[in-house]
């Protein structure tokens, strides 16, 4: 477990190169009209870190057998009106929250990993389980912000072929 804490540790700085000194109008372009913003991006990364992998991973290690309440983080782009949020404060407050997030785990002590639940749908979450998907999370958005840092390159009108194939 300690390998993917530090890895989300690490992550937190992949984040910040990626995602700093980015100007309005790129916070807010989309590759298509129904793919997120990275405003959009930012704010579901803010939400997942406390509301859902922290919260959830806490709820498996103290609250074993127990269910924890449902939650759909697309339905949180209109409710908590990820459009209108400043980016760069919501930036900031992603990075404070995984800070707070690597604290918690780097003190956690023997902790009971296989602790867990029975998912309606996905079957035995354990909290192993959510730190996991927690760093796969991770990548999958990381992955989406390199193409999506890719794509408005390309729209800029350059040959790119001789970088090599996406």
């Amino acid at each position: 477990m300690k390998d993917i804490i530090e890895q989300l540790a690490n992550n937190r700085e992949v984040f910040v190169g990626l995602l700093k000194n980015i100007n309005q109008q790129r916070q807010l372009w989309r590759p298509s009209p129904e793919k997120w913003c990275l405003l959009e991006i930012v704010c579901h990364l803010y939400d997942e870190e406390r509301d859902d992998f922290r919260f959830r991973t806490q709820w498996c290690l103290e609250r074993p057998d127990e269910t924890p309440p449902p939650f759909d983080p697309i339905v949180w782009v209109v409710e908590r009106d990820y459009s209108e949020q400043d980016y760069n404060e919501m930036l900031l407050k992603f990075n404070a929250e995984r800070d707070r997030s690597i604290d918690w785990l780097r003190g956690l002590k023997d902790a009971p990993w296989e602790n867990g639940f029975t998912h309606p749908k996905l079957g035995r979450m354990t909290a192993r389980t959510y730190l996991v998907n927690w760093l796969a999370h991770d990548y999958l958005h990381i992955r989406q912000i390199l193409r999506y840092r890719f794509e408005l390159l390309k729209q800029q009108g350059e040959d790119l072929r001789y970088a090599g194939n996406w």
